[in-house]
């Protein structure tokens, strides 16, 4: 992998060549892809041969022999034949600093049995300073059988450090004794209203913590430096550049934001960067976008996300019925919905975009009627409502979401990873209409896809596959999980640029590949219309050009 370096002044030039008497001279390119398979995103122009940036913007789009006139002598021309250029892959929904620190922290989503999980931290315990906080992780108790783990198991191999190490969705984390002790959590701890305190049977904590639970640990561990941060994003984005991606969608809050704005001022930016932050804080952020403003093409402000659920692996999704393997359990929410309709409708009033996690098809029927309401509150205006995963829907609220121009914002690596176990928490009736990207797309929805990075990987190449094919990561499923909500690799590409500009208010500017759009786009080596489908994983991103500079070349 070879990152490179954006330069930091790169302006856009128009430069005219006049010779006395004669026309002017066509405008000269500084980047020129040729002979390759161009999938523009442009329905007006949908293929091509050739792309011409010049500075930070696509100059044209079209034929080798078109670009050709623009080639001048200080032009840089990339020729591929039999590769395939896309627009710029746009993540919708990661968790982008945290995913940077976790990939330095241990790694615990392949520990395939308790003894695998407790001998990695103990591992990773041996080389950290006493006293600094072991975090991230990303384990996945179905791996052994879906024993949720405990304080116990990590204990005696961790007695130097706090432990919080999250399950893969995070939406549950274990807690060593040394970081319950710090947190002041223990036997007399009340549970707190959308979280559950997992305890032994005599009442002390077992370490495991549910969503807002949580917060009595999060509360407890120190604050990042921001020399630590800065590295943190820069892993991060160095990271996604490397996978194809030239936009994200942060789901974050003001920390993020202002390392973020750190790195820009520097001209460090590599990944351009839509930073969301907590729902209940929409008034600082009016205050924040009337202030400032928001933001530019390299840093954007302006979305609130929030919650109504937590996970199905977790069993906080809410349901409208109980789980198919817990029947007395259904879910439950995590914020009051009096609350949610004050924060949503005080928030669209001020002209911001709200972004709602909502999973279990109860959560996500209210949430409709919630948006709903906000809209008969506020009046019509193009306000682009997003639901984040919107992955267990009834099948009578499909159709709801063209109806109330609700954008699907969905993660398709979920589908082949939870559908190894999802049938038996909530049966296969339910589950003909859980990811259900096919029957939103034909009900006239807008989706859009990204990965939930750190719970799934940021590797688009991986989400086309798993949207076009749906086969679940065990290998059970080789004609797909609920093969009927397969999508075409057309549409995946378009739910990962064009659709996804737009749920950022910024398809004027990014999303496909035509003349006065921003020269971000990716080179694969191949082109993925015309590959066997279970091929598209081992696809190799060869180049990823953000603003007409090379950011990740792999060799």
């Amino acid at each position: 992998m070879n990152i490179v370096n954006r330069n930091t002044s790169s302006l856009i030039l128009s430069l005219f060549i006049a010779a006395c008497g004669t026309p002017e001279a066509p405008e000269t390119a500084s980047l020129v892809v040729r002979d390759a398979r161009v999938w523009t995103g442009n329905a007006d122009q949908p293929w091509a041969e050739a792309v011409a940036s010049r500075g930070d913007s696509i100059i044209a789009v079209g034929s080798n022999t078109e670009i050709e006139a623009l080639i001048g002598e200080d032009t840089e021309v990339i020729s591929v034949t039999g590769s395939m250029l896309v627009p710029g892959f746009i993540d919708t929904h990661v968790h982008f600093i945290a995913s940077g620190s976790g990939l330095a922290s241990v790694q615990l989503r392949d520990a395939a049995t308790p003894e695998e999980f407790s001998a990695r931290i103990g591992e990773f315990a041996k080389n950290v300073d006493p006293g600094e906080w072991i975090m991230y992780g990303d384990w996945d108790h179905t791996l052994w059988g879906g024993e949720l783990p405990r304080r116990d198991w990590i204990d005696d191999v961790t007695p130097d450090n706090p432990v919080w190490v999250y399950r893969l969705d995070g939406h549950m984390a274990l807690a060593n004794s040394a970081a319950l002790a710090l947190s002041g959590v223990d036997a007399d701890s009340a549970d707190i209203d959308g979280g559950t305190i997992v305890r032994y049977e005599d009442g002390r904590p077992t370490g495991l913590l549910k969503d807002n639970a949580m917060i009595m640990v999060e509360e407890a561990i120190p604050e990042a430096a921001a020399a630590k941060l800065d590295r943190e994003a820069r892993a991060a984005m160095e990271h996604v550049a490397g996978n194809g991606v030239t936009s994200v969608h942060d789901m974050a809050g003001w920390q993020s934001l202002a390392t973020y704005r750190r790195a820009q001022e520097r001209g460090e930016m590599l990944t351009r960067i839509y930073s969301v932050v907590p729902l209940r804080d929409w008034e600082k952020l009016r205050d924040e976008v009337a202030a400032k403003g928001t933001g530019d093409e390299w840093l954007r402000v302006g979305g609130l996300k929030g919650f109504m659920d937590g996970s199905l692996g977790s069993h906080t999704a809410a349901m409208l019925e109980p789980f198919t393997d817990e029947p007395e359990d259904k879910g439950f929410l995590i914020n009051d919905l009096d609350d949610m309709r004050d924060w949503v409708t005080g928030a669209d009033a001020a002209g911001l975009q709200i972004m709602v996690h909502a999973i279990g098809d109860s959560a996500i029927r209210d949430l409709l009627d919630v948006f709903l309401d906000a809209v008969e509150t506020n009046g019509e205006r193009d306000r682009r409502f997003r639901m984040e995963h919107a992955q267990h829907i009834a099948p009578q609220d499909v159709e709801r979401f063209a109806v109330q121009k609700i954008i699907a914002s969905m993660q398709p690596y979920h589908a082949i990873d939870d559908g190894r176990w999802a049938e038996e928490v909530i049966g296969p009736e339910r589950a003909k209409t859980t990811y259900a990207f096919r029957s939103l797309i034909d009900a006239g929805a807008t989706v859009t896809f990204g990965s939930d990075w750190s719970v799934a990987p940021a590797t688009p190449i991986e989400g086309i596959y798993a949207a076009v094919t749906r086969q679940t990561l065990d290998g059970a499923n080789p004609g797909g999980w609920v093969p009927e909500q397969t999508v075409t690799v057309e549409q995946s590409l378009h739910a990962y640029t064009t659709a996804a500009a737009y749920s950022s208010f910024e398809e004027n500017i990014k999303g496909m590949l035509k003349p006065g759009m921003l020269a971000d786009f990716v080179l694969l080596d191949r082109d993925l219309t015309q590959i066997d489908p279970e091929a598209i994983r081992d696809t190799e991103i060869l180049r990823t050009v953000v603003g007409g500079e090379v950011v990740y070349s792999r060799r």
